[in-house]
């Protein structure tokens, strides 16, 4: 029982790092990749123009999927404290 506990929670900690992590690398992925090519087409290698709008893209992604996150983490440390309330109980 203990064991399913555990791969249950460890599948769900992944699933979790995906709806955590991934629309910000999403994001900052196709800004990269935008940027990446300007600059490859206009041959200026500059490393601030690459650097500043992922940092802008990485705050607009955040604030706009912040809520999300939180709700969702908020909802996976609630399933991982009564399972381990549950565990605890069982004899």
């Amino acid at each position: 029982m203990a064991q399913d506990a555990l791969a249950a929670s460890v599948r769900e900690a992944m699933l979790m790092f995906l709806q955590i992590g991934g629309p910000p690398l999403v994001a900052l992925l196709v800004v990269g990749l935008t940027i990446s090519v300007l600059q490859a087409l206009t041959q200026v290698q500059e490393a601030t123009l690459a650097f500043i709008p992922k940092i802008f893209a990485a705050g607009v992604v955040l604030l706009l999927a912040g809520p999300f996150m939180v709700g969702a983490l908020h909802g996976y440390a609630r399933a991982l404290f009564d399972r381990m309330v549950t565990l605890g109980a069982a004899p």
